[in-house]
């Protein structure tokens, strides 16, 4: 794959942006498994399409969740993780009312979460290619 194929062509802008998100259960209760795992699954596919944001890899752990995605620049971190958090919680909910039972007030994620970015170069690169740019 060459890294052409890595960048993203939108209107008005080409990105290679990826983010790794990581969110946890409220309490880290152990209650993404099984059925309700391979649904939370199925949800975020159907959200990335819908938002036009790319699934890279995502993993499901019993008390937390993984998400490595692209996504054009126009949607800050914390509005698509507030969406992705958002509207899981309400299917899940809907389609798995007994989890309820393991968590309190109604809250299926810990409102906290981690992001970290990466593009195809490393910081250094990058500031190598700024600092070298302008010849003195």
């Amino acid at each position: 794959m060459t890294k052409k194929e890595h960048w993203v062509t939108a209107r008005g802008c080409v990105y290679s942006a990826h983010y790794h998100f990581v969110w946890c259960t409220k309490y880290r209760r152990h209650v993404l498994v099984d059925k309700i795992a391979d649904d939370l699954k199925l949800l975020h596919e159907k959200i990335a399409k819908e938002k036009g944001v790319i699934i890279v890899t995502q993993e499901i752990m019993p008390d937390h969740v993984h998400l490595f995605i692209t996504m054009h620049p126009k949607f800050s971190p914390a509005n698509i993780v507030k969406i992705f958090k958002g509207i899981t919680a309400k299917k899940l909910f809907e389609m798995h009312p007994e989890i309820r039972n393991k968590l309190w007030n109604d809250h299926l994620w810990n409102p906290s979460y981690y992001v970290g970015t990466c593009g195809d170069t490393t910081k250094d690169v990058v500031q190598m290619y700024i600092e070298t740019q302008k010849v003195k």
